[in-house]
């Protein structure tokens, strides 16, 4: 009995070994709190860590919903000889303000396309963008959102941001938006949006901790995390806090006692309380800065 036990239990831990990732390198977009690997798509590394179902399970399934409300889809090029997807409200008159939004890592679902139109009633008049990350596709179950992960291709993310900030063109006044996988994009979009970057709004997106990158923002940034999220935790949201200082950037963080996905009302972990005062900081900040 001695010798089967010991065998099995060298078995166990063998496959153990053999099935745990290995260890990540840095990417030049990280993705949610995953990081990358510099691979032209995301990489093994990365594919394993979107089926993990230890990941998968800070990804609730967002419970069913249809959005019914205003807006259109429109498409637009895009730097890489492709086109991209964006729902798009358009202001009531001529402005040169916009919001681009970032979905999760769901992809542009429903709720995303709510979330879009709750800011594009409140800021009043200004083009609110949802863009479209996974050129059309959607999940609704955590395993499907990781495939979604696992196929996107750090370029083809970047490509779309590009083809987005110059659909709106070059006199384009920007604040970009996003969650989790869109709040990560949200930071990556005002890199890339330059000096007409006016603001930024992060909600428990895994931030960017390149201070050589971070010193290209033309703006500041505003960011909302839980203390429970096991994901973007508190350590890394704090050595973002230090990297900004050092690369002379101003942001301002406000921590909530919630986990990861707090403020997503179609997340069964949804702390309404919190998403309530996040949004009317969001909002009060968005206004401010495009002087809406």
């Amino acid at each position: 009995m001695k010798i089967v036990f010991i065998t099995g239990l060298t078995f166990i831990m063998s496959l153990i070994s053999y099935l745990k990732p290995a260890q990540p390198q840095e990417s030049a977009i990280p993705l949610c709190h995953v990081p990358a690997t510099e691979l032209p798509g995301l990489g093994n590394d990365m594919s394993a860590m979107a089926a993990d179902p230890a990941f998968q399970r800070l990804h609730v399934a967002p419970l069913p919903f249809t959005y019914t409300g205003a807006g259109e889809m429109v498409k637009f090029s895009t730097p890489d000889g492709q086109s991209a997807n964006g729902f798009l409200l358009k202001a009531k008159k001529p402005s040169n303000k916009w919001l681009l939004v970032y979905q999760e890592w769901w992809g542009l679902n429903d709720n995303i396309k709510q979330q879009s139109e709750t800011f594009y009633n409140d800021l009043k008049d200004v083009n609110v963008l949802a863009v479209d990350m996974y050129d059309g596709k959607v999940a609704t179950e955590p395993a499907e959102a990781g495939k979604l992960m696992q196929g996107a291709s750090k370029d083809r993310l970047m490509s779309i941001q590009k083809g987005a900030i110059a659909y709106a063109g070059s006199k384009a006044e920007f604040a970009s938006v996003g969650w989790c996988f869109g709040g990560m994009l949200s930071l990556q979009s005002a890199m890339l949006e330059g000096k007409q970057a006016k603001g930024c709004v992060m909600y428990y997106g895994r931030p960017e901790q390149d201070v050589e990158k971070l010193k290209t923002l033309d703006t500041d940034v505003l960011g909302f995390f839980g203390s429970q999220d096991k994901g973007i935790t508190p350590e890394s949201v704090k050595a973002f806090e230090e990297n900004m200082g050092k690369a002379g950037e101003k942001v301002t963080v406000k921590m909530y006692d919630a986990g990861h996905g707090f403020a997503n009302p179609s997340n069964p972990v949804y702390n309404k309380e919190a998403a309530a005062d996040a949004y009317k900081l969001a909002l009060a900040y968005l206004k401010d800065k495009l002087k809406a």
